[in-house]
């Protein structure tokens, strides 16, 4: 999507991608990284993820395109944030955490070169195909090639609802992200918890959870 649908969906508070609480599936099934790792987390918004990856004692890196949304993070935490420029980013940065405020696909690998892990709960999902494509492309080119994490993705008949967030099946993964080992963890059908998705008709709501790894 154009940088200017999310900044209005964020200027507007459409915002339901966002959970007020940390991923369960993040909590349950996060590699055995040890703290002090960088974990690269995309289109992170403004995500208590973050704070728990955080937590753990990660030194986090993530990536969002509004400016709200970032400054909406390091406020609603009570953080004091030392902004700085690099390339095309504006970095806030404090304690383990650097949001890095920009267009995730200006990124170089020299930016992720630390990046040990990678945690994307809502970034794929928010890409039309033809983005999805180059996104992935991103990560392989450009994330150490020791690198592990986890993926969370929805597969449903989008002919019935259009995304954001997009469907995404799991052959698309695995070919987007071929050259790594890809583990399917947990794929439960959410659609009784999803009144938008019933609405428009769609049957089934799979929620797919990978661990990665290369």
């Amino acid at each position: 999507m154009e940088p200017a649908f999310w900044h209005k969906r964020w200027a507007d508070n459409q915002i339901g991608f966002h959970q007020s609480q940390v991923n369960p599936y993040l909590q349950a099934h996060w590699p055995m990284l040890a703290p002090g790792n960088q974990v690269l987390v995309p289109l992170c918004g403004k995500s208590l993820d973050v704070a728990w990856l955080a937590g753990q004692g990660y030194r986090v890196l993530g990536v969002e395109v509004s400016q709200r949304a970032v400054a909406d993070f390091f406020r609603e935490h009570s953080l004091e944030a030392e902004v700085s420029r690099h390339g095309a980013f504006e970095i806030w940065r404090s304690g383990l955490v650097e949001l890095w405020c920009g267009d995730f696909f200006a990124l170089q690998a020299e930016d992720l070169a630390q990046c040990a892990g990678l945690y994307d709960r809502a970034a794929v999902i928010a890409l039309p195909q033809a983005l999805r494509t180059h996104y992935f492309e991103l990560l392989s080119a450009c994330l150490p090639a020791a690198c592990q994490g986890l993926m969370v993705t929805l597969d449903y008949d989008q002919s019935r609802l259009d995304g954001p967030p997009f469907s995404v099946p799991d052959d698309e993964v695995r070919r987007g992200l071929a050259g790594w080992q890809v583990a399917e963890l947990e794929a439960p059908d959410i659609i009784e918890d999803s009144p938008k998705f019933q609405k428009a008709g769609v049957g089934s709501l799979v929620e797919r959870v990978y661990r990665l790894q290369r």
